[in-house]
């Protein structure tokens, strides 16, 4: 993968993770970097899916495959969400 393709999965990845993020409702106590490493995994993770139930790839905006992407990031941001959330409240507990 070039510089190119790098610098375009991360701007890709951070639209995707936004949109994920902005779409699930309630606040999510996750960053920016951790919004954008799901983002970047959903919409890889996305794009696999929507061509393995047969979404063909069009020259404009997929609008399948995006909604694929998505929905994959706001279960990606959920369940992060909620790992981070356990782990916080298991510190603060006393043992």
């Amino acid at each position: 993968m070039n510089i190119t393709g790098i610098i375009s999965a991360i701007v890709i990845g951070a639209i995707i993770g936004a949109l994920g993020r902005l779409l699930l409702p309630g606040r999510q106590p996750i960053g920016l970097i951790l919004t954008v490493l799901v983002g970047i995994a959903a919409a890889i993770a996305g794009t696999a899916i929507a061509q393995s139930v047969g979404v063909s790839t069009t020259r404009g905006i997929d609008w399948i495959e995006l909604v694929f992407q998505v929905g994959l990031a706001m279960l990606g941001v959920a369940l992060v969400a909620s790992f981070r959330a356990r782990r916080k409240q298991q510190r603060r507990s006393p043992r």
